[in-house]
């Protein structure tokens, strides 16, 4: 099976290649740890300590995994904990946080796996959310690491291809030691598709436990902007996608009309689109500013394009309303509770897949409102004409926030099992016939 899973990944990577090239010489992605990813170990991760090797995905696992990290490195001082990650984003971060201990993920061949497993020698391997690799979980197992994941989740979008394939995951799952889920429904889905019941709990969600970043001084400047210029209100359109931004852009001139000195802070998601968004705010005729060429200059009914990294969760405390994009294109939204954190009455659009039971949590305790392309104009001129109104949904996300937090704990503490020496893993299973979705 491993066998031919790597020749199928193989053979996709080149047909891709094409792609893959392009994307390096036009917008420069990719190319940054090649080297790594192929196999080629960073000199400084050489280490004779234990090492607890974790991997995080992208800046959004990074940002949920870095609270855990911080308590596993408090709970066990003498081991080394190194941090994977598979995009550039989440790399950025994860190396401002972790420094030499951050690297990137090597690709799913027994090549490029095995150097870092020779390397670290882990003795704990944790995974965030659904990385499910069979090649590196094999080769992980058979160097006798213990292997947990945790923050796990099956998303709607993910369930049906993985209970497609249940036949050939169910073998790759047994290699997986403990899964903690976020929420029940998730454990479900998981031993669905072959997973031990025996080793899925339900641990909660880490984003809920994500710590407010530190606030950086654009915050104060751009506060002391707004308030000499006698800007507001402010509308945070933050990780917008392609196709959304026209429909922001509209509805923000709809808000000009009725408050002249209104601010929108346009934060598009992917670094690559920055110069698009710019030449659309040039091409309809919008007043704006670069984050990146502002100066400290007043700022006032126009907008604000956040093209800068790592400064949005912060700059959602200067809301009035905050948009949460990804979600009036079928995206699979983002993250609603930087928002949250700061109070702030959020609307996200109706595609929220990705974030199902967080936004279904949001929407039950009355902490959102979810709108689609044609209503959100409507939505939002109503949120910013009752303050009222606006303050106490804000309000209520912050408070469904706040009762969510304590998923570290529980995950630190299962981890701390699973890596004592009398840690025994439940046997696997006797087979199951594949089930197939209806």
């Amino acid at each position: 099976m491993y066998l031919v899973y790597s020749v199928l990944l193989a053979a996709g990577l080149l047909i891709s290649l094409p792609y893959w090239l392009v994307q390096m010489l036009r917008h420069g992605k990719y190319h940054e740890g090649l080297r790594a990813r192929l196999g080629k170990v960073p000199s400084g991760l050489a280490t004779n300590r234990p090492t607890i090797w974790v991997h995080a995905v992208s800046l959004g696992e990074v940002l949920a995994v870095s609270g855990l990290v911080k308590q596993l490195q408090l709970r066990f001082p003498d081991h080394r904990i190194v941090v994977s990650t598979t995009t550039a984003t989440g790399q950025k971060l994860a190396r401002k946080r972790f420094g030499n201990d951050a690297f990137y993920f090597p690709l799913d061949f027994a090549f490029s796996i095995r150097p870092y497993l020779r390397t670290l020698k882990p003795e704990l391997v944790i995974l965030a959310e659904t990385e499910f690799w069979p090649n590196f979980l094999r080769l992980s197992k058979e160097s006798g690491a213990r292997i947990a994941v945790v923050n796990g989740r099956i998303s709607d979008r993910s369930w049906p291809g993985y209970r497609r394939l249940r036949r050939w995951l169910a073998p790759v799952l047994q290699n997986v030691d403990l899964f903690l889920v976020q929420t029940d429904t998730d454990a479900h889905r998981l031993e669905d598709i072959g997973a031990d019941p025996q080793r899925v709990q339900v641990a909660g969600n880490l984003k809920f436990d994500v710590e407010a970043p530190a606030v950086p001084s654009v915050v104060a400047s751009l506060r002391s902007a707004f308030l000499q210029s006698g800007a507001g209100p402010v509308v945070v359109c933050g990780s917008t996608a392609d196709g959304e931004e026209p429909v922001l852009i509209q509805a923000f001139v709809n808000v000009l009309a009725s408050h002249p000195r209104a601010v929108m802070v346009l934060a598009p998601r992917h670094p690559e689109r920055f110069g698009a968004v710019a030449q659309l705010l040039e091409q309809l005729g919008i007043r704006h500013w670069k984050r990146s060429l502002w100066s400290g200059e007043a700022i006032s009914g126009g907008v604000l394009l956040l093209d800068t990294v790592g400064e949005l969760a912060s700059l959602y405390s200067l809301a009035d309303v905050a948009f949460v994009g990804g979600s009036l294109v079928p995206r699979g939204g983002h993250n609603i509770i930087e928002p949250a954190q700061h109070g702030v009455a959020i609307i996200t659009g109706n595609h929220t897949e990705n974030f199902r039971d967080i936004v279904g949590l949001f929407q039950s305790r009355d902490a959102v409102r979810i709108t689609g392309p044609a209503e959100y104009p409507l939505v939002l001129m109503e949120l910013l004409s009752h303050e009222n109104d606006r303050r106490a949904l804000g309000r209520r996300a912050a408070e469904t926030w706040r009762s969510q937090m304590g998923a570290t704990a529980r995950i630190l503490e299962a981890l701390e099992k699973l890596l004592a020496s009398d840690f025994v893993s439940p046997s696997p299973p006797a087979p199951v016939a594949p089930t197939h979705s209806r």
